[in-house]
């Protein structure tokens, strides 16, 4: 069964809102599911998309009626972390802090442990 609260993942009220707009516009839940895949610069990759459904085994931490969702295998890679929305001259996206992260890359999206 999904786990509510406390989780150990969370979005911020920024991610929560930019979430929310697009499922809006391509009418779909606010439901963010947030992945983690072998690859990228550093060895391991984050990979997000707009989910569906919660499925039984997903770790689920809600902010403002939006969920951010994270599968049993990828949390132990990201346990802790909060997902922000970061607009700044170089553009806007999704940005995972994440306390287990030895390092990354320039990208932002990939990390090594």
């Amino acid at each position: 069964m999904a786990t509510i609260a406390p989780s150990p993942v969370s979005l911020t009220p920024s991610a929560a809102a930019r979430v929310a707009a697009i499922a809006e516009r391509q009418g779909k839940p606010a439901i963010l599911r947030l992945a983690v895949d072998g690859g990228g610069c550093s060895g391991f990759q984050y990979k997000f998309e707009l989910a569906d459904t919660v499925a039984d085994d997903d770790v689920v931490a809600e902010t403002d009626a939006v969920k951010l969702v994270v599968d049993a295998i990828s949390l132990d890679l990201v346990r802790g972390c909060a997902v922000d929305y970061v607009e700044s001259l170089g553009g806007a996206a999704f940005k995972v802090e994440n306390p287990n992260a030895a390092s990354g890359c320039g990208c932002g999206s990939s990390f090594s442990v």
